[in-house]
């Protein structure tokens, strides 16, 4: 079977509730806080962000399936605790926050399960305080079978080395430090791995680290730099997908997609057919994540 990078069928979740995550606070340097926050409205306006994203990527032919989040789970809309491979297998990963645990709805895993064998589940890790936040912790080189893995209290280094040992990734572990001098919550914040391209901010990869990463991104790889400024616009969040014509598209936010050098646009569409992109500034804003986020694979 030929290794495929991306997939045509992406899944994402309906938010039932949004808004800050106080549970996340404590790692996500990329939430903003506000006073007085206005639920009723901030939920309204990610809603309204969620289905003009879902319907402007479905517009290119890229399928979507949906589901409704849960009420208690203010990151719903960011579906991270699971993922699927290509040989029709899903596996389900270990949460830091208490409200993302509750996250794994039975019903909505059930359903995942129609389509996928579940083979391995990391849930019980949690109680012992050991985190791996599956696509977000890992990001996947998945033709060329290698982990891309950020070091954070939501990474576990001795869980993901057993973890891409088990499943036969290479694995390539480093530090990072964030705007705020921590280490930055999630791997998919700082790079994006494509089928011909890798974007990676290697100036928040701290030193010892930092050749050996850009070493590996560029031996199967165009690599395509991205400063630390725009790891705030969220541009190393991005993730590609194909459409029902096998052309690959890069989904991004429009936040992102602003950021980006006229250079750098020219090197995107050298691979891809056209950036996706849409205004979830909203979502950005209060959930510390944004366009990959919002997105699992479905293979």
């Amino acid at each position: 079977m030929k290794r495929l990078q991306s997939p045509n069928h992406l899944f994402m979740i309906e938010p039932k509730e949004f808004c800050n995550n106080l549970q996340t606070l404590d790692s996500n340097d990329y939430q903003v806080v506000e006073k007085d926050e206005n639920k009723e409205l901030i939920l309204k306006k990610a809603k309204d962000e969620f289905f003009s994203f879902k319907n402007i990527i479905e517009a290119q032919g890229i399928k979507i399936t949906f589901m409704l989040g849960s009420h208690g789970c203010p990151d719903h809309i960011f579906p991270n605790w699971f993922a699927t491979f290509q040989d029709k297998s899903m596996q389900i990963f270990s949460m830091k926050a208490l409200n993302r645990r509750a996250e794994k709805i039975p019903s909505m895993i059930k359903s995942l399960e129609t389509k996928y064998k579940l083979v391995d589940d990391l849930t019980p890790y949690e109680e012992k305080g050991i985190f791996l936040e599956s696509t977000s912790s890992m990001v996947f080189d998945r033709v060329n079978m290698i982990a891309y893995i950020g070091k954070s209290v939501r990474t576990n280094e001795n869980l993901a080395r057993e973890w891409c040992s088990k499943n036969g990734f290479e694995i390539v572990i480093f530090e990072t430090t964030s705007h705020k001098n921590k280490p930055i919550y999630h791997t998919d914040v700082l790079m994006f791995v494509g089928t011909d391209m890798i974007g990676l901010c290697d100036e928040v990869i701290n030193d010892d680290y930092a050749e050996e990463v850009l070493s590996r991104a560029q031996k199967y790889h165009d690599v395509m730099l991205l400063t630390k400024d725009q790891i705030l616009d969220f541009c190393g969040n991005a993730l590609e997908a194909r459409n029902n014509k096998d052309e690959k598209y890069l989904i991004m936010s429009s936040r992102a997609q602003k950021s980006l050098t006229s250079s750098q646009i020219v090197k995107i569409k050298k691979y891809y057919k056209d950036i996706i992109h849409a205004d979830i500034s909203t979502i950005e804003k209060y959930g510390g994540g944004s366009a990959r986020c919002m997105l699992t694979e479905l293979f």
